[in-house]
């Protein structure tokens, strides 16, 4: 049996599991199953490998998308130059690293993306939103970083005035704010700024529709979730571990 999971902590509303278990029994794959692997820290990962010799992938997830790095004997160009990786392939004990959030964020956000969507705000500064930024400046997109600790490259949410508000449409939420159970939660922008000029990207899937995407809908903006995110970069995992 060739076994595939996911680390990261906490772990309690993953989609992961669910995914794999299901798409397993769709596809008639009898000889695969999916766990997951709740860590409390990153140093822990050598135990799992030491406990589940058949491991022979495995997803991250927060908090350890770049703390997984010291890990890996091996990091996939893209991964490298992203500074994260969500999908490990394991053969013979050698551990390499990928991304495959890049190319799924690209795909989702190209759907509804407009002419005019030209600049962007990230919300956060973690290992998904290294993905993000990497895909942005592929694309020809500037972008501002947005974060509760501000420094010499990210904005605070305190310096979102109207300008800038209207200078930068797209706005991409990159943490964890509003996702189940915590449902209320989301980032701190000024909505009474949002207008249907904007496009709101949220890479929250749980609840389909956050309070940062309500908020967005409500003014008439565009606006998608995380979902079809998700099951592209556990589509791309899965390509890469069966090859």
């Amino acid at each position: 049996m060739r076994l595939y999971g996911l680390i990261g902590f906490p772990l309690s509303q993953s989609f992961s599991k669910k995914f794999f278990s299901e798409k397993f029994k769709r596809e008639g794959i009898t000889d695969c199953s999916y766990e997951l692997f709740e860590i409390p820290s990153i140093t822990s990962l050598p135990d799992i490998l030491a406990r589940y010799p058949e491991l022979k992938g495995l997803n991250v997830t927060i908090p350890y998308k770049q703390e997984v790095l010291p890990y890996l004997q091996e990091i996939d160009g893209e991964a490298a130059s992203i500074g994260a990786c969500n999908c490990i392939k394991i053969t013979g004990g050698h551990l390499k690293g990928y991304n495959t959030d890049a190319s799924a964020f690209e795909v989702t956000l190209l759907e509804q993306l407009q002419p005019h969507h030209t600049q962007a705000l990230v919300l956060g500064t973690g290992g998904a939103a290294k993905a993000v930024q990497y895909t942005l400046e592929k694309l020809g997109i500037a972008y501002k970083l947005v974060s509760r600790f501000p420094g010499e490259n990210a904005l605070s949410y305190k310096d979102l005035d109207g300008a800038v508000m209207d200078a930068y449409p797209l706005i991409i939420n990159c943490t964890p704010l509003g996702s189940f159970p915590k449902t209320e939660g989301r980032p701190d922008l000024p909505y009474d700024l949002i207008t249907p000029r904007h496009y709101l990207y949220d890479l929250v899937y749980n609840p389909p529709l956050s309070s940062f995407l309500k908020e967005g809908q409500e003014r008439g903006a565009v606006i998608k979730n995380g979902y079809d995110m998700l099951v592209g970069q556990a589509e791309l995992s899965w390509n890469i571990w069966r090859t």
